[in-house]
């Protein structure tokens, strides 16, 4: 499944309304550790089966980043109808990944 771009503008559809889970990735262009945890975000997207995954460009969609209190990037969130569920900060691994979904 493709990664969904998430949008201050998107977020309610695209998150909060969404049937399954969610995983979304907070980022920036200019953060290293958010370039390495792409790939992996990419990877889990990819052999999605019951969730979905989306991005966010932190410095684009501020209000997002305080609306959740997001202080440092990446921050992985992941949500269970509308509400967040669970959270990750920095580079985590792809099974570490796979278990904020659990």
């Amino acid at each position: 499944m493709a990664v969904k771009i998430i949008t201050s503008a998107n977020f309610e559809a695209e998150v909060l309304n969404a049937k399954e889970p969610v995983l979304v990735d907070v980022w920036a262009p200019w953060c290293n550790p958010c370039k390495m945890l792409s790939p992996i975000v990419d990877e889990v997207a990819e052999e999605a089966v019951g969730f979905s995954v989306g991005k966010v460009n932190a410095d684009e969609n501020q209000e997002l980043v305080n609306r959740f209190h997001i202080m440092s990037i990446p921050t992985l969130l992941v949500f269970k109808n509308g509400e967040l569920v669970n959270k990750s900060v920095g580079l985590i691994s792809k099974d570490e990944v796979k278990a904020l979904l659990a």
